[in-house]
C-alpha cells in the first residue's frame, strides 16, 4: 500500500510539473523596468522617467508610486503642452509604458532632500495585477535626456 502511495505521489506530481512545463503563457502581465532616471532637482520638485516593458500577453496598469523622498508622488500626463494628475497609465501586453521627458511621468512635489547627481532615488510602482516593482533611480545632471532609439 504505501508503494502504491509514493508511486501515485511522483506520478502526480511529475503530471504537474509537465503540465507547467508546457504552458508558455500564464496570462499574467510580465513587467520589467528599463532607462529608469532622474534629474537632479532644482526646487523642491522633481521629475521621474523610466519605460515599464510588458512581455505577457495580459495588460496591466500603474496605479501608483511611492518613494521615501517624497509623501506626494502622483504620475502625470502631458497632451498639448498641459501636465495633469491622472489615476493611473495601462501598461499594454506586448507593449510598453514610456514615461519620458516633455511626455508622461513621476512627479515628486516637496522632497524631503535634494538628491545630487551620482546617487540612487528609490521608487515603488504599483500596479492594477502584478505585484509592485521596486527600481532605483540614478540621478543625472539637470539635462539629461536619452535620445529614443
Amino acid at each position: 500500500m504505501n508503494r502504491r502511495t509514493t508511486l501515485a505521489a511522483v506520478l502526480a506530481l511529475t503530471t504537474g510539473l509537465t503540465l507547467a512545463g508546457c504552458s508558455t503563457d500564464s496570462g499574467e502581465p510580465e513587467l520589467k523596468v528599463i532607462g529608469a532616471f532622474m534629474p537632479q532637482p532644482v526646487s523642491d520638485m522633481a521629475a521621474g522617467f523610466l519605460v515599464v516593458q510588458n512581455s505577457g500577453s495580459t495588460a496591466d496598469r500603474l496605479t501608483s508610486v511611492t518613494s521615501p523622498l517624497s509623501d506626494d508622488v502622483t504620475i502625470h500626463e502631458t497632451k498639448n503642452q498641459q501636465m495633469r494628475e491622472v489615476e493611473s497609465f495601462e501598461v499594454p501586453a506586448g507593449g510598453e509604458l514610456d514615461l519620458e521627458r516633455g511626455g508622461n511621468h513621476i512627479m515628486f512635489m516637496k522632497l524631503k532632500q535634494m538628491p545630487k547627481q551620482g546617487e540612487k532615488v528609490s521608487v515603488e510602482l504599483r500596479f492594477e495585477k502584478a505585484d509592485p516593482i521596486t527600481v532605483d533611480l540614478p540621478v543625472k545632471e539637470t539635462t539629461h535626456n536619452p535620445k529614443k532609439q
